[in-house]
């Protein structure tokens, strides 16, 4: 984009940064000067030159991550009149919902059924989807819907075109800039090369906290994470029923007596919208991955695919006389349940969340139950909301200590294990997101931090964008 153009799209000079090249001089000396000399540089250190870096737009809010989180983020400040950008790595939104294929999200009402207690960003979208018949409601006891997650890609398309939020797709968020302890820019790397997004505002949707950690801002992890999980699509399953009365995909693939048996853990699935007998299962567990780590995701891809293998061979070989082809899909990136988590203003505890505690400045509510996957072996930890109809997700559990001008959403909120069991699902995260968007909106107009906002105007314009404040 040339200069005149990238001032043109400015949104006003209060809210107008320097335009120029990237990076900081005086930061690029310093970390020159910290590695030491050239000819002292171990052999296992590869210098690069110093470099300039164009910036390719500047915006009020760049969002990281393209999860719905992230999308609800955008779309939610684009709304408000914002010039957002936000940075996918994948060629398409949605995140786990899409690029992970799970394909539910929970009840938008109370344990009881009856009050509406998320509503916004995340009831528009299963709206738009149920006009193409691309979600089922599933009632009873434990009401949820579930998604074509196909559809849900294009849903998304869709969102962010109509909210102007410029897209980045294929793009991958590489590093930041900090100027005077404020986020300057986000350093991405795309088909083009190495550019720059310049933004007064941020939002870190990335689930794995890259953005904050990358800045230095406090992070932490748990000795355990609990274990991701590679979904699949399979097909034929309604016809190994009609031959096998008793069949459960869920008790065959940790039958012991098939070998290829998977570990005990926990399993489930739900048939594809439309599909013609297509079935998205959940069984696969990666024991002991940090998929924060690198290597640790790629071999946790590799071990996810080689168990979706075992059970279409236990399938295949036990229950379809040694032919057919039982997977339709893999996904195109392994479901993370748990990596970083960015140290906030306020830690969300179990005895908060079970207890139904009420928070002044909360802006998300919900009702899926403390699920706590064993990060050693099979065992999963369910505990029920008894005092409430709902708990709530407060906005310091967004605000990470030290932050000015930029919030979490999503799985990377300060909560401990229990609460994070709990709140960790979409449709508790997609709340995060709009939150996060309107917060962020909210800091630029009044020129003060993200920690410094009025959260009673942060629920408020919260509300008039539909969503469940209470």
């Amino acid at each position: 984009m040339d200069k005149k153009n990238a001032a043109s799209r400015a949104t006003g000079a209060r809210h107008a940064v320097p335009r120029r090249r990237f990076l900081k001089a005086a930061t690029l000396a310093a970390a020159a000067a910290a590695a030491g000399p050239a000819s002292a540089a171990p052999a296992t250190i590869l210098r690069e030159p110093l470099r300039e870096t164009p910036v390719v737009a500047t915006v009020d809010l760049c969002v990281v991550g393209g999860s719905c989180t992230g999308v609800f983020a955008a779309v939610a400040a684009a709304r408000l009149g914002a010039k957002v950008a936000l940075i996918e790595s994948n060629g398409f939104f949605g995140g786990v919902a899409t690029a992970s294929m799970v394909n539910i999200w929970h009840s938008t009402k109370d344990i009881k059924n009856e009050q509406q207690v998320i509503a916004g960003l995340t009831t528009e979208i299963l709206d738009r989807l149920a006009r193409r018949d691309a979600v089922v409601s599933q009632q009873g006891a434990n009401p949820y819907f579930v998604l074509n997650t196909e559809e849900l890609k294009i849903e998304l398309d869709v969102l962010v075109t109509e909210a102007k939020v410029r897209p980045y797709l294929h793009t991958l968020f590489v590093a930041p800039a900090v100027e005077d302890g404020r986020l300057a820019a986000a350093i991405i790397e795309d088909k083009t090369g190495r550019r720059a997004i310049r933004a007064t505002h941020f939002v870190d949707a990335t689930g794995d906290g890259d953005v904050v950690a990358r800045m230095g801002l406090p992070v932490y992890k748990r000795p355990d994470v609990q274990p991701p999980t590679m979904c699949a699509i399979l097909r034929g399953l309604g016809a190994i029923h009609k031959e096998h009365a008793n069949f459960s995909i869920h008790e065959a693939i940790f039958n012991p007596k098939h070998p290829q048996a998977l570990k005990r853990g926990f399993s489930w699935g739900e048939a594809v919208p439309g599909g013609n007998d297509e079935y998205m299962l959940a069984g696969t567990r990666v024991f002991g991955a940090d998929c924060s780590d690198a290597d640790q995701l790629t071999a946790a891809a590799i071990e996810g695919r080689r168990q979706v293998r075992a059970v279409c061979d236990i399938l295949r070989e036990n229950f379809m006389k040694g032919k057919g082809a039982p997977l339709v899909t893999l996904p195109a990136k392994i479901g993370i349940r748990e990596t970083r988590h960015a140290e906030c203003v306020h830690r969300l505890t179990q005895d908060e969340l079970l207890g139904g505690q009420r928070f002044p400045d909360a802006i998300g509510n919900g009702t899926y139950p403390v699920d706590i996957h064993s990060a050693r072996g099979a065992g999963v930890t369910f505990r029920h909301l008894e005092k409430a109809p709902f708990y709530q997700i407060p906005y310091s559990s967004l605000v990470p200590k030290g932050a000015t001008n930029i919030l979490v959403a999503g799985r990377c909120l300060d909560a401990d294990e229990g609460a994070f069991g709990a709140v960790r699902v979409m449709v508790n995260c997609n709340q995060m997101g709009q939150a996060a968007g309107v917060a962020c909106w909210l800091a630029l107009d009044s020129g003060k931090t993200v920690g410094e906002i009025d959260v009673a105007k942060l629920r408020q314009t919260l509300k008039t964008q539909g969503a469940a404040v209470y």
